[in-house]
């Protein structure tokens, strides 16, 4: 018709021009973000699945409320005798009862709960440090390093931990209580050697995925490249390994717990005027007729912390699964 004429070439390129590569990048980044939160929240919802393990997540965050706030709302010191209320039952005055010295115990398990869950923590930290560097490196090197670093777990595997636990405490504790001080002492000692003796787990895991991802197309492109070993780690093998690294470190965290107890328990772990949760059941084994809450609030302590940890690393295991991942 008349009036009317085609558009052509040239007015559409004046009107949409076409992406440049400056204006791709910004978006390339944005989809790698937005993908990487996207598995961050498909974890999340596998994981709110899990009532158990959502539960137990409110449990653990309660106890460590608890421990965090506890001094500016119970403001009763923890070394405070009074042997007028000794071996005295829960009552509005002390909510757990006090112990042979009349101390209160809601007191002394809020600062013992600190450093057991302190133990726990800086153990785990030490474990997955070691055994994800043991693991990586035994899962790039492959040949001879390979296997002595397995040949290297394996031998710490088979050592019996408890024993030897037991002897390094024995061993070093008096000297560096001379260094560092009776507390600090102590918790360096406990979080090396706990640390120390649960890094074989991590290791193999991470070697495992190393070897299996060293081969994926992804990473072998980054090194077609030509991106160096440590950036293929860094950047490719280690990232998509951490799921199994996070599950196992929970696991550590209960058992480093566990074992600070023992070694509590036992008289080996920290002085007597160090209420950890531990000390604490080793302090009313010799009352537990006449006064059983003073062994039961932190042994109750110590069974939910480490049973919320134990559903907690469930959940997380389901919900970082990959062969879960839509």
């Amino acid at each position: 018709m008349a009036g009317s004429t085609p558009a052509s070439p040239s007015a559409d390129a004046a009107v949409a021009p076409p992406a440049t590569p400056a204006s791709a990048g910004p978006g390339q980044a944005n989809q790698g973000s937005q993908k990487q939160i996207s598995l961050i929240g498909d974890a999340w919802r596998r994981f709110r699945r899990h009532r158990l393990a959502l539960f137990s997540l409110a449990i653990l965050g309660s106890i460590i409320l608890a421990v965090l706030l506890g001094p500016f709302l119970w403001r009763v010191p923890i070394d405070e005798i009074d042997f007028t209320a000794r071996l005295a039952r829960p009552s509005w005055d002390h909510p757990f009862g006090t112990d042979d010295l009349g101390q209160d115990l809601l007191a002394r398990m809020i600062y013992g709960g600190r450093i057991s869950l302190a133990v726990g923590l800086a153990a785990m930290v030490v474990a997955i440090v070691v055994g994800v560097i043991i693991g990586a490196v035994a899962g790039m090197s492959r040949g001879s390093v390979d296997a002595f670093l397995m040949w290297v777990t394996d031998l710490f595997l088979s050592l019996p931990q408890l024993p030897l636990l037991l002897l390094i405490i024995y061993l070093f504790r008096d000297g560096l209580k001379s260094v560092f001080g009776p507390e600090g002492g102590v918790f360096i000692l406990i979080v090396i050697v706990i640390g120390g003796l649960r890094w074989m787990p991590v290791a193999r895991l991470v070697r495992a995925q190393f070897l299996s991802l060293r081969e994926k197309e992804f990473v072998e492109a980054a090194r077609a490249l030509g991106a160096s070993t440590p950036r293929q780690v860094v950047r490719h093998i280690l990232p998509n390994s951490l799921g199994p690294v996070i599950v196992a470190g929970t696991i550590d965290v209960a058992a480093a717990i566990i074992a600070e107890s023992t070694l509590s328990f036992l008289g080996l772990g920290f002085p007597p005027d160090i209420p950890t949760w531990g000390r604490l059941l080793f302090d009313a084994k010799d009352y537990l007729d006449q006064s059983p809450h003073w062994a039961l609030f932190p042994g109750a302590a110590i069974f939910l912390t480490v049973l919320s940890i134990n559903f907690i690393g469930d959940g997380l295991r389901d919900a970082l699964d990959p062969r879960k991942v839509m």
